[in-house]
């Protein structure tokens, strides 16, 4: 087994005013050539932003983007012709493929937004763009993991251009078991939202993140208030 520990306060950040932003790996002006990325998982940006702030038309290309709000509303334009809101318990995904520019702004008027921004390289580049959201509730299972993203339109969830497996776990109880990795050649990164958890014998804080690989299989124990994100990608 391979592990690499990120606690919170060790992730590069900054303060814009109307955005407050924390990067697990290298990104804008936060380099570090030790956090350039874990396999595929090439951003993992957790922001706040205020009333009717955001980000304005701006460009990718060649990337899964997932977008998971915490708290707060998405104001969503982009060049594909969609228009709309995302909120906490809705996911987004963007494949980038060959170009698309979108914006993104809180849509609420007197609260800030709190939301998880993901990008994963893909496993085809330049696919023509797509988008996708959903709800997440009607999927959500109290105290145990479930599947909100995958590589399959069939499977639970939304998808994308890679051989990734995401899933989240609200626990209101304490909690031991596993977490059965997919495919051999991946690696699982956990970032904890909320609360407290012991991943693979490592005691883990809220905002805390853990890249594990070269393992089948991965402990886990929560506690009261945890909440998890398990990002599955080939490393």
């Amino acid at each position: 087994m391979k592990t690499i520990l990120h606690k919170s306060a060790t992730r590069g950040n900054a303060d814009h005013g109307w955005l407050k932003t924390n990067h697990t790996f290298s990104f804008a002006n936060y380099y570090n050539p030790e956090r350039m990325h874990f396999g595929m998982l090439r951003v993992l940006n957790d922001d706040w932003i205020d009333s009717g702030k955001g980000f304005g038309m701006h460009p990718h290309d060649n990337m899964e983007i997932i977008t998971i709000p915490l708290s707060g509303t998405v104001e969503h334009k982009d060049s594909m012709g969609n228009s709309g809101t995302i909120s906490a318990g809705e996911v987004q995904v963007m494949s980038a493929g060959t170009g698309i520019y979108h914006s993104e702004f809180n849509a609420e008027k007197n609260l800030s937004l709190s939301l998880l921004q993901i990008w994963v390289f893909p496993d085809t580049k330049n696919v023509i763009p797509r988008y996708e959201q959903i709800s997440i509730t009607e999927l959500e299972k109290e105290n145990e993991l479930y599947q909100i993203l995958s590589p399959s339109a069939t499977d639970q969830g939304v998808w994308i251009h890679q051989q990734a497996w995401f899933s989240l776990g609200n626990f209101t109880t304490e909690w031991e078991g596993s977490y059965q990795l997919h495919r051999p050649e991946s690696g699982v990164y956990v970032f904890v939202i909320e609360g407290d958890a012991v991943i693979a014998g490592n005691k883990l804080n809220k905002r805390d993140g853990i890249g594990i690989s070269e393992v089948s299989e991965i402990e886990i124990k929560t506690f009261v208030g945890t909440k998890l994100l398990v990002m599955e990608v080939p490393v």
